[in-house]
């Protein structure tokens, strides 16, 4: 048995608690050793001098900031797990959505990147959005969000998540990338570009982003022409980039983030057990 798993057998009932005798916050604080006349303290203590043959004040306390910080996570870890416990296996709103068999979901656990996939034709368009903006998105203000002009409820606020399209065809070359935000159930076009080369527009290297660099990629969307702006939102429309993938997407974003968050509680908490 390891000293960490040792003192956190000890410390686990009165890591929150007060010594009675001394007063001292076990393990946050150091007691009075010479005041304290329960024992508990000079138990603990005791232990550590057990597996170490003396006391070392330096690697005691970091022995007991591991034996905290892995309590903490436990508890993290058992208020997220008992969050979802409620809904097993896949949320509805998934299954629903891999039921229409319109998109493949490509999602590698631990990665905050998620690749959505799917045939038109002889088109094969390709979507990527990542699960990061959720985390650095601001909280708009609480009462932009209660009540509207006649005292109507507004819709719940979505935060914004970048999303890019790739779209390539089997009998031609190059291919047409698609820069947008996804929010309020809509994505909002920032650029579209062709690239002469399709793997140049598809391929996520840092070679090909440096080479991307120093193409002209097209002008702002909304300097186009308003009707060109309207048959491109329609052509896209109709390869299934809608409402309906625009609200998919920020669900999705939240499922798998709280996933991430469990498994890096997990990961992290084995780590400073080890």
């Amino acid at each position: 048995m390891s000293v960490l798993r040792a003192l956190r057998q000890v410390a686990a009932s009165s890591s929150r608690a007060c010594c009675s005798s001394c007063g001292s916050l076990w393990p946050l604080a150091p007691c009075d050793r010479t005041a304290c006349s329960t024992g508990c303290c000079k138990s603990f203590l005791s232990i550590y001098v057990s597996f170490f043959g003396g006391f070392d004040t330096h690697s005691f306390w970091v022995a007991i900031a591991d034996v905290v910080l892995s309590q903490k996570l436990a508890e993290e870890l058992k208020y997220e797990k008992e969050a979802v416990a409620d809904v097993p296996g896949e949320p509805e709103f998934l299954k629903t959505f891999k039921d229409q068999g319109i998109w493949e979901i490509q999602d590698v656990a631990g990665n905050d990147e998620v690749t959505l996939v799917r045939k038109f034709g002889n088109e094969t368009i390709r979507m990527m959005f990542s699960i990061a903006d959720i985390q650095n998105a601001e909280e708009e203000p609480e009462y932009e969000q209660e009540e509207g002009e006649g005292g109507e409820e507004q819709p719940p606020h979505s935060y914004p998540i970048r999303a890019s399209f790739s779209i390539t065809k089997g009998n031609a070359k190059g291919s047409i990338n698609i820069d947008t935000m996804c929010q309020e159930g809509a994505f909002i076009i920032d650029n579209m570009s062709y690239y002469p080369d399709a793997q140049l527009g598809t391929e996520l290297t840092a070679e090909a982003d440096w080479k991307r660099r120093g193409l002209y990629i097209g002008p702002q969307f909304d300097t186009l022409d308003v009707s060109v702006q309207e048959e491109i939102e329609k052509w896209l429309q109709e390869r299934g980039i809608n409402e309906n993938l625009a609200t998919f997407v920020p669900e999705y974003s939240e499922f798998k983030e709280q996933k991430e968050y469990v498994r890096w509680l997990d990961n992290v908490k084995n780590f400073v057990d080890a």
